[in-house]
């Protein structure tokens, strides 16, 4: 068994923006290609069943990723502990991570599925899920938990990839997913009539192919990410290490969940035809919020390797690229919003209410939403750099403090819709100021110079 996979990418030595592109344009093609996918359910809900169930699977999101944030924020750690014993030549350590990773993600995916299908119900009728819509919410939820396990596999399987600069597979492997969703979706709910659940059985679907494909690959890898089923476990020690910078990471991503949630809440207030058009707008929206996630993971990726290889002199240049890089894939979607916003609502509903409703949402982050990608890329240089507990506090207080502030303080004397939403670019704005303020700081503590 080779000890490096032939699949890297050298983040160690060269120019880094044209490396930082490679490692994220299939990331970018990745996630973009998910959320068209998960857009087709919503596209043909909202044509061939109905308002109320456009409704019914756009509140969930904030629900959803409450509880699915923490166990990805788990797959941040693996990435980074991966990477950075990988520059070092620590392949033993690499290899232990693989095994370790594969065995927390299939546990933490069945004890999502339980704690789903007791909370969900309560959760969404405490959020406010007018009586019309709370039924199909819950039962969409229940199907779609069903898959976790194969959800949660895919995601730390694409972070041990990703730790070696390896995301055209897992782009691979998400295409082929992807058009089985699409298929499954349209014979469900177009010909078996099954509406909203038959969305989340196609999803879930799409998870199981993924999942074994990305299996798959680990199993014929002949270097140290190879995977032996026969040797699935739960190291401890290997948990502690990737638990440092993933549970945090985790709770930081809860903590803007709750946050999310609450606002959901808020957002529910104005009712069905205002919820139905700010999840529409969240979901074109987050094409945008994709592409800009995928700089965060290579900003992770590139600041782990060297670290871990102590190539000190090139963290400032990482940090100043991902910033641009952010820039650059971030001018497509900010056209497209400005000019064609309606347009592309009307892709998922034909009801006018609706898209205007959803207009004063895309209005609003079309000119503002680069500043979450600023964000992220400030706070993934910290995960990268190994601090864990850190960013989580800033967070707690630049993002999450303050949008509590303003739905508790602000929002009951103005209850408008607009002013509601403005409390996100203020707090992306706070919150990386913040950050790359405390950057300068964690760079002054490390050697100016490389160490070989």
């Amino acid at each position: 068994m080779n000890t490096k996979s032939k699949h890297e990418i050298d983040m160690l030595n060269g120019s880094l923006l044209p490396k930082i592109l490679e490692f994220s344009i299939p990331l970018v093609l990745s996630s973009v290609l998910q959320l068209l996918f998960n857009a087709a359910d919503v596209m043909v809900v909202g044509q061939f069943v109905g308002s109320n169930a456009l409704a019914a699977i756009s509140s969930t999101g904030s629900f959803t990723a409450l509880l699915t944030n923490f166990f990805i924020g788990l797959s941040v750690g693996v990435n980074v502990v991966a990477a950075t014993n990988y520059a070092a030549g620590k392949y033993k350590d690499v290899n232990r991570v693989v095994h370790t990773s594969i065995g927390t993600s299939l546990i933490s995916g069945l004890v999502l599925m339980v704690i789903n299908y007791f909370l969900s119900e309560p959760v969404l009728s405490a959020m406010g899920s007018p009586k019309e819509v709370l039924p199909l919410s819950v039962l969409y939820l229940r199907i779609l938990f069903a898959g976790m396990p194969f959800q949660l596999l895919y995601n730390f399987g694409s972070a041990i990839l990703r730790s070696i600069g390896d995301t055209k597979r897992p782009l691979k492997y998400l295409t082929v997913a992807g058009v089985v969703n699409v298929i499954l979706n349209l014979v469900a709910v177009i010909v078996f009539k099954l509406g909203v659940a038959g969305v989340a059985i196609a999803t879930v679907a799409s998870h199981v192919v993924s999942s074994l494909l990305i299996v798959k690959a680990l199993m014929e890898e002949d270097s140290c990410l190879k995977l032996d089923l026969r040797r699935l476990n739960l190291d401890l020690k290997i948990i502690l290490k990737f638990g440092k910078i993933g549970i945090p990471a985790g709770l930081q991503s809860v903590l803007f969940a709750v946050s999310n949630v609450l606002i959901q809440s808020s957002v529910n207030s104005f009712g069905s035809i205002v919820m139905a058009g700010n999840g529409v707008a969240a979901n074109i929206e987050g094409f945008q919020y994709a592409a800009m996630h995928s700089i965060y993971s290579a900003t992770i990726t590139f600041a782990g390797q060297n670290l871990g290889a102590k190539k000190y002199s090139r963290l400032n240049k990482i940090y100043l690229n991902s910033f641009l890089c952010v820039c650059i894939v971030s001018v497509p979607f900010i056209i497209a919003y400005n000019f064609f916003g309606r347009e592309l609502m009307g892709l998922y509903t034909s009801d006018i209410e609706v898209i205007n409703a959803g207009m004063v949402r895309l209005g609003l982050f079309a000119l503002t939403y680069i500043i979450c990608g600023f964000m992220d890329v400030a706070s993934g240089m910290m995960r990268g750099l190994g601090y864990g507990t850190s960013p989580t506090v800033i967070t707690l207080l630049g993002a999450v403090g303050f949008r509590l502030f303003w739905i508790f303080f602000i929002f009951p004397v103005y209850h408008d819709y607009y002013l509601l939403l403005v409390s996100y670019p203020i707090s992306w704005a706070i919150t990386t100021v913040v950050f790359v303020l405390y950057y300068r700081y964690a760079r002054s503590k490390l050697p100016k110079g490389d160490e070989t």
